[in-house]
């Protein structure tokens, strides 16, 4: 009976402790902030894979050697895959992305060699279908164990992107959009619940997602989104910029023709990239209008200049050979380059107007600053005028070289009068007039705001004419009633004026004009190096008698001649 009451007694602790629940451990795994942070320490920022590749490898080994789940011995490998069961830390979680992170910079490494190595694209594939399916592992390890909701959130998103880059590269526009759409909502969602110190990283992945998702909808028939991925450019930089260079790059190239005409002749057989710097140019009309500031024009047009840099290299190298037996330059291949060299022209023309008009609207600038940007511009249009030897391609830009001497000799005159050089103000203002004159004799290859601009900058030319004349008689009236002369406007201290008189307001300041210090330097003989000390034993020859003076005589050697001579009387 005793045994019986004893076994009763555990039986019944059994089940209190069974019926008492106990605190389970939430765990958390910040994915974004995770990786992020890795790859910016560890070659990302430089666009290294392969190093951040090599921190995954052993980051991984240090992690299965910590939690003991090592794969076999030295000789013998033995899979070992973490189970709900085995999960006691945060970083059992942490294996399954690190293998994720790894098979990624695989990929991303073999793309950028896939460039000269097309074989590589198949491996590339590859890869990020093995990092595909460790981030759904991932996705369910998270969720049978006790996450928590941002956890359980961020592997949605970790997954849904990681997806998305797979059916990017197997050209799944579709699939690839409704992923990268996935994970930017719940990335957007987060930003928005988190506090603003972790907020950052989650907006700049929204953004980073964006051109992909315009990229996706202009291959599923989109046309606009090119538009849009062009205007993007100019807003990102570093990883981000690359990435969208690449997908504006295999746009152009796949969308590109074969042959291009301008000014009625033939450009021949054009390259890819230089195709696509054409097809490019061709739309950025469109974007720029759609531009919401005047900084984001000029931001495309740089991004556009660079481009241009590019595809006139490309098309020296591609018809080098072509290039040097054109001594007449009219092959189509030497075309193609004088294009080039137009638009790189033309656009660098129109970027300068677009700091014209920044400078304009910042309200800050200097008229010299004005007549630096119009002397570049002036310089553009001398550089495009000699492409070509076509009548009208000359005129039309001889009437607008005209048109923006006008504005420039306008700004500098306008900088001449902060200083009061009346004379030449009026002067060029004349000449300022005489340019506006000569361009609008050319009304019809002159766009109509350019004409609209000249008809206004000549009615400010006659009212700063009429300003200029009345500052210049207020001036030299004066200089009449205050005694100022071109004395007084002299530089010369007091010491050197002293025999004139006028009154001067400026001795009664606190740096009076007295006299110059320290003295001006003056010039003087120069000291000899060495004293001929021989001199004073040297003797020299009598000479009287080539001078004329009389010899002496014998008889004057006694003693009445050494007493003239001792007195100072008799003969000398």
């Amino acid at each position: 009976m005793v045994v019986e009451e004893k076994a009763m007694d555990v039986d019944d602790n059994q089940i209190i402790d069974e019926a008492t629940p106990k605190e389970q451990k939430i765990y958390t795994l910040e994915i974004l902030k995770i990786i992020k942070e890795a790859q910016q320490q560890h070659g990302l920022r430089h666009g290294d894979y392969q190093r951040y590749r090599g921190y995954c490898s052993r980051r991984l080994r240090r992690l299965r050697k910590v939690l003991k789940i090592i794969q076999g011995e030295k000789r013998h490998f033995k899979k070992k895959d973490v189970s709900p069961l085995m999960v006691s830390d945060d970083k059992f979680l942490q294996v399954l992305l690190i293998m994720a992170e790894r098979a990624w910079s695989y990929a991303m490494q073999l793309r950028q060699e896939s460039n000269t190595e097309r074989r590589k694209k198949f491996h590339l594939i590859s890869r990020l279908r093995k990092a595909a399916t460790y981030s759904l592992q991932l996705q369910e390890l998270i969720e049978n164990v006790n996450c928590d909701a941002r956890t359980k959130l961020e592997a949605q998103a970790y997954v849904a992107w990681m997806h998305g880059s797979l059916h990017f590269e197997l050209q799944l526009w579709k699939k690839a959009m409704e992923n990268f759409k996935k994970a930017q909502v719940v990335y957007g969602n987060l930003a928005a619940a988190l506090p603003e110190s972790e907020k950052i990283m989650y907006n700049a992945r929204v953004e980073e997602l964006s051109p992909s998702l315009r990229y996706c909808a202009y291959n599923i028939g989109d046309t606009t989104a090119i538009d849009d991925l062009m205007q993007m450019r100019g807003q990102l930089s570093g990883e981000l910029l690359a990435s969208l260079d690449s997908l504006i790059a295999q746009t152009r190239e796949k969308h590109a023709s074969s042959e291009v005409m301008w000014r009625g002749k033939s450009c021949g057989n054009v390259p890819s990239r230089a195709a696509g710097l054409l097809i490019a140019d061709s739309r950025l009309n469109q974007t720029l209008e759609k531009a919401t500031s005047n900084q984001a024009v000029i931001d495309l047009l740089e991004a556009h200049l660079i481009d241009c840099k590019d595809a006139i290299a490309t098309v020296r190298d591609h018809f080098k050979n072509e290039l040097k037996k054109d001594s007449e330059k009219t092959s189509p291949p030497q075309h193609l380059l004088t294009y080039l060299q137009y638009i790189k022209l033309s656009r660098t023309f129109e970027r300068n107007l677009a700091l014209v008009k920044a400078a304009e609207e910042s309200g800050k600038a200097k008229p010299e600053d004005f007549v630096r940007l119009y002397e570049a511009a002036l310089h553009n249009l001398v550089e495009i005028s000699q492409l070509q030897d076509d009548k009208d391609f000359l005129q039309e830009h001889e009437a607008k070289t005209k048109a923006y001497r006008a504005f420039r000799c306008f700004y500098m005159a306008q900088s001449l009068a902060n200083v009061h050089r009346w004379h030449e103000v009026m002067a060029l203002y004349h000449r300022s007039l005489e340019h506006i004159k000569d361009a609008l004799h050319y009304t019809k290859v002159l766009p109509a705001d350019l004409i609209e601009t000249l008809k206004n900058l000549h009615t400010s030319i006659e009212g700063a004419q009429c300003a200029a004349h009345a500052r210049s008689v207020l001036e030299e009236g004066q200089e009449e009633d205050s005694g100022i002369n071109k004395y007084t406007k002299s530089k010369k201290p007091l010491y050197e004026r002293l025999h004139e008189y006028r009154e001067d307001p400026a001795l009664l300041t606190k740096q009076p004009n007295v006299y110059k210090l320290p003295p001006s330097m003056q010039s003087i003989p120069c000291k000899p190096l060495f004293f001929d000390l021989a001199f004073n034993m040297v003797e020299f020859p009598d000479l009287s008698d080539k001078l004329g003076y009389p010899a002496k005589k014998a008889g004057q050697a006694g003693l009445t001649g050494f007493v003239k001579g001792l007195w100072g009387w008799g003969n000398k």
